[in-house]
């Protein structure tokens, strides 16, 4: 085989077989493939596309190119989570608890964040004393005893993947259907998942802006795990404005203690509820999403789930009196109230802007050698539909600088008021299953 001849081929629009596209990911993995080869194949799928098949060995073949992780000593169906990102996304710090609260193991690999605010691991590590690096055996031995445990990203996993999201980072090339299912869904069985919940985010905070394509990219990742015998299902939720009120780490975490409370953001508690119902149904501890979404209920109202954040927290070295006296997290030195300069209902909170300010404040990384504050950030006071008068407040802006002006700024032009009456938001799109 030749690589010059798969280019061409695809290129003039042919399909690729599971032989040929495990040739192209060894070769490159391996550094026989250049990158300028890799470059014009990466654009001629841009431009062809993958069918089902060919999606399907493309995501199989990173999965192999590197380690896959064998949590076949964790008891039950391990049913993994994933979000295509967006503001606020506070969903995995509720999910994992109120899950295992069930009896739904969760053995979860997470990442650090690189853009608004960090990944669950630096929010995580917002707690005093919580650590993410224990070797695999305490890993699984920890699901089986308290049915979660999260930890950093280890080993060598989907190293093509790497090498090749990289590549089309600065190629164009990124915004491809089968590339960008491929990418995420190698990495989620890469990690051991025997079932994924996708959670595709659409609207001006997503990686998908239009909902269109975001329907296309959860169907193709739910054919990937079926092609390749993983039970998948995939939710398509708004981020036109950000999910919850906070953004920020430690903020974050404490509106996640809020909602294992029963008493956090209405839409943030709504998705949990949604995705969770499905990790539960997917893990068989349910016979109907119907009565997977009555057992999480349950557990938030009988304190179960806030018992098993406490658990999981303390296993992992963290102090779990946060939970209790979330005062005890990382506080900024100032607040701040973003005063509406208009009375009327909030029209547009435009999510990625809102993110690009907590950013300003230290929340998140510009890049990866950035320094995250982990106590700094926003809390919203008011979401789109929402009622607000003049010199009411918007945004609470927790900052350890006095120098807020350009954070002002972008935030004043992100939050849109109009004179009438608006609707809130769809939360949840399509299900796709």
């Amino acid at each position: 085989m030749r690589m010059v001849d798969l280019i061409a081929k695809k290129r003039d629009g042919h399909a690729l077989s599971k032989e040929e596209i495990d040739f192209i990911i060894h070769g490159y993995t391996n550094g026989d493939i250049p990158d300028y080869q890799m470059s014009a194949f990466a654009m001629a799928v841009f431009f062809r596309g993958m069918n089902e098949e060919e999606t399907a060995a493309l995501t199989m073949a990173m999965v192999h190119s590197g380690d896959v992780i064998d949590l076949s000593r964790i008891e039950g169906i391990k049913v993994d989570k994933h979000s295509t990102g967006g503001v606020g996304d506070t969903t995995t710090l509720v999910l994992g608890p109120l899950v295992a609260s069930v009896g739904v193991p969760v053995a979860k690999m997470s990442g650090r964040g690189l853009g608004h605010t960090g990944g669950t691991i630096d929010k995580l590590e917002s707690v005093p004393g919580f650590h993410v690096e224990i070797d695999n055996d305490q890993f699984i031995e920890l699901v089986n005893k308290n049915k979660i445990a999260i930890i950093g990203q280890t080993g060598n996993l989907t190293p093509a993947d790497k090498k090749l999201y990289a590549l089309r980072d600065v190629t164009a090339t990124v915004n491809s259907i089968p590339l960008i299912a491929s990418s995420i869904m190698s990495k989620k069985i890469a990690a051991g998942a025997d079932a994924i919940v996708l959670d595709v985010k659409t609207g001006a905070g997503a990686f998908m802006k239009d909902l269109e394509g975001a329907k296309q990219l959860a169907k193709a990742m739910v054919d990937i795990g079926k092609r390749v015998g993983r039970k998948t299902m995939a939710v398509i939720s708004d981020m036109s404005q950000p999910l919850g009120y906070a953004i920020g780490n430690a903020l974050e975490v404490k509106e996640a203690i809020d909602t294992l409370k029963g008493k956090g953001p209405e839409d943030l508690q709504e998705l949990c509820l949604t995705l969770g119902s499905y990790m539960v149904f997917l893990a068989e501890k349910a016979s109907s999403l119907e009565e997977a979404r009555a057992m999480l209920e349950e557990s938030i109202r009988e304190g179960k789930a806030l018992d098993k954040l406490k658990t999981f927290l303390q296993a992992q070295g963290g102090d779990a009196t946060v939970v209790d006296n979330p005062a005890k997290l990382p506080q900024a030195e100032y607040q701040w109230e973003l005063e509406a300069t208009e009375a009327g209902y909030v029209a547009e909170i435009v999510a990625d802007e809102v993110g690009t300010a907590a950013m300003l404040l230290g929340a998140g990384r510009a890049t990866k050698e950035s320094t995250i504050d982990l106590s700094v950030g926003l809390v919203l006071r008011k979401k789109v539909g929402d009622r607000v008068e003049k010199g009411e407040s918007l945004v609470t802006i927790h900052s350890n600088t006095e120098n807020i002006e350009e954070v002002k700024e972008k935030l004043q032009k992100s939050i849109r008021i109009s004179p009438t009456p608006v609707r809130k938001p769809t939360l949840i799109y399509e299900t796709i299953s």
